[in-house]
């Protein structure tokens, strides 16, 4: 990391307020408005176009915490917006710093609702991967998942979207800034697709955005064919990852309820349609629930599925949910796994855990914060 504070021992902190009064009389979300829309707003109040890039220059870059600390705009114009905007579209409710440089933050809404997103670090890499949420909740069920465990309760909005990378940027030390986005925080992220492309684009804009390669955003599935169809039109180059979680329809039908409406071929069809249509490889992602899903056949079964297919398989082993009869694989499982899917010519990497001492995986800290009323 940049600097070494971030490091070391376990630290919770409840995140400042940044002035998002939830219940009062809301002011607009700065980035719930199109770059065109403020250029428009900023010349009908006097001043010049190019005062929105300035503005950009000091969200994105210069990590300003209010309109107060731009100080090469002009006073009249940071009163204005004060007056009738917010930088920030939510509020930092809670952050949790792990000793591997992950954070875990806590974002409440305008309206009370609690989302999640994880910004994972690497000590040796420049690499700042940002997982981000979709959804308050999810309503895909997924039995091993604290995200849906109360369903899905609504869509977030783009600017609420967007909003948790500009929180996170504005925690990275100077000099260092997010570089990789993952979609797969709570949520199924294909259910939102419009909002999720409107915040993306902004992310991935040079002009008025972060100037993100398309290429460094992945946007994770449970698979919903229509909408990875959908977004395989779109003109993008972001990568697809679809959660497997099981090699047979029997087994994701048990584990990934959805999946009964669908089916597995389904999903194998439209993820085969994106690769042809974008060019893009798809990853198959595989959380490992220890005695489960993680034996030798499901191994076999699953490398004969993708065997052919350019893909790669993530695999996941299990962060255990309070609660859920789930457990963590064994070590030695998770190794033969691996070698046995190898063996079908399937490409495979294991997810290295981060954050597990502070609730990192989706949907843990928000179910913690809302039982508890607090996240200590």
């Amino acid at each position: 990391m940049g600097t070494s504070s971030r490091r070391g021992p376990v630290r919770m902190q409840v995140g400042e307020s940044q002035g998002i009064e939830i219940g009062a009389v809301a002011k607009r979300p700065l980035f719930g408005a199109s770059a065109d829309e403020l250029r428009a707003w900023v010349v009908e109040r006097g001043h010049k176009a190019y005062r929105v890039k300035q503005i950009h220059q000091w969200a994105f870059h210069r990590r300003a915490k209010a309109f107060g600390d731009m100080n090469d705009v002009p006073r009249d114009l940071r009163d204005k917006l004060d007056a009738e905007w917010t930088l920030f579209a939510t509020e930092l409710a809670y952050r949790g710093v792990a000793d591997d440089g992950t954070d875990k933050l806590l974002l409440r809404c305008r309206d009370g609702k609690n989302i999640e997103c994880v910004l994972m670090s690497d000590a040796e890499e420049t690499r700042r991967s940002l997982c981000i949420s979709t959804q308050v909740g999810c309503g895909m069920g997924c039995v091993f998942c604290a995200s849906g465990l109360k369903g899905v309760e609504r869509n977030l909005t783009s600017a609420e979207i967007f909003d948790q990378v500009l929180q996170a940027q504005s925690l990275l030390p100077p000099g260092e800034s997010v570089t990789h986005i993952v979609v797969m925080g709570m949520g199924e992220s294909l259910a939102n697709l419009d909002a999720l492309l409107v915040a993306l684009d902004r992310v991935c804009s040079a002009e008025d955005g972060l100037g993100m390669s398309q290429r460094r955003v992945t946007i994770s599935t449970v698979g919903l064919p229509e909408k990875i169809r959908k977004l395989a039109a779109q003109d993008r180059q972001y990568h697809l990852a679809v959660s497997l979680h099981a090699p047979t329809e029997e087994l994701r039908d048990e584990l990934v309820p959805v999946n009964e409406k669908i089916g597995l071929a389904a999903v194998l069809e439209a993820a085969d349609d994106y690769f042809q249509i974008t060019g893009r490889q798809v990853t198959y992602e595989y959380v490992m629930l220890g005695g489960v899903n993680d034996r030798r056949e499901h191994a076999r079964a699953l490398g004969k599925l993708l065997k052919g297919r350019k893909s790669h398989v993530n695999l996941i082993p299990y962060n255990a949910v309070a609660g859920l009869p789930f457990r963590r694989p064994e070590p030695e499982d998770v190794r033969r796994f691996v070698s046995d899917v190898q063996s079908y010519g399937v490409s495979v990497t294991v997810r290295r855990t981060k954050g597990r001492s502070i609730d990192a995986a989706c949907g843990q800290l928000r179910r913690r914060f809302e039982a508890a009323g607090s996240p200590s």
